[in-house]
């Protein structure tokens, strides 16, 4: 009995660089989006008043749960960052998840800090966009 075992379809040259890069540049972005996040969180769980109302939103959150939110948050990107940089698959499944939750939180957090959070929401976007469509992600190349 033969198997008919095909060598995996390997994307060309240049879209492989693209993801590889595009994959590297998220795993960064990732632990960049996890500190900035860490540090958002020590503002607003050290001092209430660092955050100003823009308008008025239907959700209303206290900013010390914010901060704790951010804060917590925060390390577990950047945790996923940090795998994503390893090529641990564990990262990539992490990294997407987390960059939704970040996209989500970041979108109810707009009142407080609207154009951080609409940057935060953009460097998301793209995270998910990278380490999905990257193919080649965590597999060896075999020749």
């Amino acid at each position: 009995m033969s198997q008919n075992t095909a060598p995996p379809r390997r994307p060309s040259s240049s879209s492989a660089a693209w993801a590889s890069g595009g994959t590297l540049f998220a795993g960064v972005l990732m632990l960049v989006t996890g500190f900035m996040d860490v540090f958002q969180g020590i503002a607003g769980i050290a001092e209430d008043d660092v955050y100003t109302r823009v308008g008025d939103y239907v959700f209303k959150f206290n900013l010390t749960t914010w901060g704790w939110i951010h804060l917590i948050l925060g390390i577990v990107v950047a945790i996923a960052g940090f795998g994503i940089l390893k090529g641990a698959e564990w990262g990539r499944v992490a990294g997407i998840a987390l960059a939704s939750l970040n996209l989500l939180f970041q979108f109810l957090f707009l009142p407080y800090q609207p154009w951080w959070a609409l940057f935060s929401m953009a460097i998301s976007v793209f995270v998910i966009w990278a380490l999905a469509t990257d193919e080649a992600y965590g597999r060896e190349e075999k020749l």
